[in-house]
């Protein structure tokens, strides 16, 4: 036998307070009234004296206190299997990502993608890590979404000034995670790459087996960033206008996966995980052992009912011989 709530059990201690609430009552009439008096002025004729009452209406009390505390017996256990895909996000966290033509700028539309695609994950576990010119993890493999969804929301590259994006150390650092997981899914969002060949990118997924789908940020008249001097320029002294390339979508084609650009359509990341969850359907199986508890609650909770009812609905002997003549 064990309680689910066992700190609920601590109000049993207000049958104390109860008790003495009782005694002092009936101590109060004594010493307004003799024994022989009391016995005079009493009802008479109650199928229930008030001593009775008050232990049914206490142990009503203690009974309901125990049904709250759920006690359970152990049944045994059950193992449960279930299926489960492996997917590492990474999100592009370079200085080009804020550039403003996409609202308020793409690192912060990207991080709102992640947030939408977890909406849309069934069965999967996923990782997060930032990449740049250097690659940082922020999540390992998890099911719990609504810690990814915080610490991707506190993600925050205000203090990095990383140039350029670093896209072989980030398929790298993906493999690393996914450990010895055979279906490896590597969903990246980012505004593309100043590299024109992914030769080598290529060759390293498909060794490892890593199959690189691409939500690519940005517009093709492009942005300009701000910084703390106003807007980014070069050593010319022009502004600096960043446009998205799409030269990366041959990693992601020749790899296996799936590429998309970026649109105003809402449900567009919906498109592109529905897209990696048929095509990476979740084989692997995982056992847990979960503990079959079968809840007892319904025993002190019954017998509590019983309890009030009798001590707040018996009735006097003369109203019960009544309807017994009645009859």
């Amino acid at each position: 036998m064990r309680f689910e709530n066992i700190e609920l059990l601590w109000l049993l201690l207000g049958v104390i307070p109860l008790i003495f609430l009782m005694k002092n009552r009936a101590n109060d009439l004594e010493s307004f009234f003799s024994r022989d008096v009391l016995k005079k002025i009493k009802v008479k004729g109650q199928v229930l004296s008030k001593k009775v009452r008050a232990f049914l209406i206490i142990g009503s009390f203690i009974l309901m206190v125990i049904a709250i505390a759920r006690p359970q017996i152990d049944n045994g256990e059950i193992k449960v299997k279930a299926s489960f895909i492996s997917v590492v996000t990474a999100i592009d966290m370079s200085k080009s990502m804020f550039a403003n033509d996409i609202y308020p700028n793409r690192f912060e539309f990207a991080k709102e993608k992640f947030f939408a695609s977890l909406n849309y994950f069934k069965n999967a576990k996923i990782s997060l890590i930032g990449f740049a010119s250097q690659t940082f993890l922020i999540s390992p493999l998890t099911q719990d979404f609504h810690s990814l969804k915080f610490l991707a929301k506190n993600m925050n590259a205000d203090s990095l000034s990383l140039k350029g994006t670093d896209i072989y150390r980030t398929i790298e650092e993906a493999n690393e995670l996914f450990g010895d997981e055979k279906k490896k899914i590597l969903l990246m969002f980012t505004d593309g790459s100043d590299q024109s060949e992914f030769d080598k990118e290529i060759a390293y997924a498909k060794e490892n087996g890593i199959t690189i789908y691409i939500y690519n940020i940005g517009t093709d008249k492009g942005g300009i960033i701000k910084d703390a001097n106003g807007v980014l320029k070069d050593k010319n002294g022009d502004i600096v206008v960043v446009k998205r390339t799409d030269s990366i979508k041959k990693l992601a084609i020749d790899s296996g996966g799936a590429y998309l650009k970026y649109s105003l359509e809402k449900d567009d990341i919906k498109k592109l995980v529905d897209t990696i969850q048929r095509s990476a359907k979740a084989t692997e199986e995982e056992t847990s052992t979960l503990k079959d508890r079968k809840e007892m609650f319904y025993y002190p909770l019954s017998l509590a009912i019983l309890l009030l009812f009798i001590s707040l609905f018996s009735l006097p002997k003369e109203i019960l011989n009544k309807s017994e003549e009645r009859a």
